[in-house]
């Protein structure tokens, strides 16, 4: 049998002649880490066991209904760090609501360059529109020269001679 490299510590093993196919080492530590990997991968795939997983939680929060406030209460550094990610989670919530609140321009490539010019953030109030001002300085080279437009299409948007 060949040595193998375990993809977790990175050491050399030699696995086991009844276990061959063994892609990781025998430490405890890579042993945990295979199997909450593989936990996870099989919730994510497979929608029946990640409902048994859930109701086997549930059962569990069921049968121990002050569980987690008594661990808030006897574990005060896991609290305050719980706090702070907690605030954590609320700012980026609160930033991504602001962001769907806000009126924006879906700017996309334009023979056209666009200058935003306007007031400081300083003086955005809340959620409110800005005002500000738009300049848009068309390139030397348009119009398209002849060769660069199909023969359907005019620059101008207007056809010589036709109407309506």
């Amino acid at each position: 049998m060949s040595d193998r490299h375990c993809p977790y510590c990175q050491q050399v093993f030699q696995p086991s002649r009844y276990h061959p196919q063994r892609a990781v080492c025998s430490q405890v530590s890579c042993q945990r880490r295979r199997q909450r990997e593989y936990h996870r991968d099989k919730i994510r795939s497979d929608p029946v066991y990640a409902e048994t997983v859930r109701g086997s939680r549930k059962k569990w929060r069921d049968a121990h209904p002050g569980y987690q406030r008594q661990y808030w209460q006897t574990h005060p550094p896991a609290a305050e760090r719980n706090r702070q990610q907690q605030h954590r989670r609320d700012q980026r919530q609160h930033l991504q609501q602001l962001v769907k609140n806000n009126l924006a321009l879906d700017l996309k490539h334009s023979p056209a360059e666009v200058w935003l010019l306007g007031p400081t953030a300083d003086d955005l109030v809340k959620n409110n529109l800005a005002r500000s001002q738009l300049l848009i300085f068309q390139p030397a080279e348009w119009p398209l020269p002849a060769a660069a437009v199909a023969c359907k299409e005019h620059p101008s948007g207007v056809v010589p001679g036709g109407g309506l």
